[in-house]
């Protein structure tokens, strides 16, 4: 993990992101890094979880939900928030 930059988050899938945010909380509930260590990767988890935020939010707005006729034949697509 870097010390200095989150950069390599941005390319992160929803999964890869969430899987580094356990393992970041994981440590840090442990006590068992170091102060300085324990700064750094926290603002790494803020970052993570603002990235899987935005992805889920991505997705959310991707959903569609599927339109049928009277007689429950499937006609197509909307978006959910019609």
């Amino acid at each position: 993990m870097s010390e200095h930059s989150n950069d390599d988050i941005k390319d992160m899938s929803f999964e890869t992101a969430l899987e580094q945010l356990e393992i970041i909380v994981n440590k840090l509930e442990s006590g068992q890094a170091p102060l300085q260590e324990s700064i750094s990767i926290y603002e790494r988890g803020e970052a993570l979880k603002n990235h899987c935020e935005v992805l889920l939010k991505s997705a959310e707005a991707k959903i569609e939900k599927i339109t049928l006729s009277r007689d429950g034949v499937p006609t197509g697509t909307t978006d959910l928030e019609d």
